[in-house]
């Protein structure tokens, strides 16, 4: 039997799993009523950068202060899902886990646009901040600019921070990943940002384990992902379409 925690990131009180692999965390815990969770906000953590860092903040925290042999991530309303359609049990990661040492969501695909063009034309993104991060990689890592090239011009993406791996990646990824976006969130102005957009970081940080991977060249399974609320898909769909239809930003 592996040994696998997989953190539910969380904001608010919501039903979680009953399986012992599942580890909901409040992200953002600091400064923060408690929802019945364990906070990111102990040991080692960032848990005040939450607001710009989002679920990362819960990545930070596993990475310095969880021990297991396999850590991962979902969300409260977005799972891994499993061969009975519901969220992924222990039987389904052991599975997959015989066989490779990382599990990603299955691609998310924009058959129309590459991913440096849908990302800047999300309504809360500007295409100055993709930038900042593209010279922060040419300047810490600049062996991984190519793989950044690569992914900013697929297609498709594995997409919402979710992943489970063994824990020398997760450690080796993690050293890697937030020194470049510590120093992105530093240099990003968002003095005249929305909430929203002041999210940049987290939504930057959705790309960087394709750019990690692309370089390494792990090899992965893929897990389709199960939606406990319903996107909606019109509405979004829509607001891109005007973004694209003004220039993006």
């Amino acid at each position: 039997m592996k040994d696998i925690k997989i953190l539910v990131a969380a904001h608010k009180p919501y039903p979680m799993p009953k399986e012992e692999i599942y580890l909901p965390i409040h992200a953002g815990r600091a400064g923060k009523e408690p929802i019945g969770f364990r906070g990111d906000n102990t040991g080692d953590n960032i848990s005040l950068d939450n607001p710009r860092f989002c679920e990362l903040t819960a990545v930070y925290w596993a990475w310095k202060n969880l021990d297991a042999g396999y850590i991962g991530l979902v969300h409260y309303r977005r799972y891994f899902r499993g061969k009975k359609k519901t969220a992924a049990r222990r039987e389904d990661f052991e599975e997959l886990l015989g066989h490779c040492d990382l599990i990603l969501p299955a691609k998310r695909r924009y058959y129309i646009e590459t991913i440096r063009s849908h990302h800047i034309h999300l309504p809360y993104v500007y295409e100055k901040d993709l930038r900042i991060l593209e010279k922060v990689i040419r300047e810490q890592s600049p062996e991984y600019l190519s793989a950044f090239h690569t992914v900013m011009n697929r297609r498709s993406a594995h997409m919402f921070n979710m992943f489970v791996m063994k824990k020398e990646l997760f450690h080796q990824y993690c050293s890697w990943m937030f020194p470049i976006l510590q120093e992105v969130d530093r240099r990003i102005d968002t003095a005249e940002y929305t909430p929203m957009e002041r999210r940049a970081v987290a939504y930057l940080g959705e790309f960087m384990l394709d750019i990690w991977n692309e370089k390494r060249g792990i090899p992965y399974a893929e897990m389709r992902v199960l939606f406990l609320e319903r996107e909606n898909l019109l509405k979004k769909g829509g607001t891109l379409l005007a973004r694209k239809l003004r220039g993006g930003r």
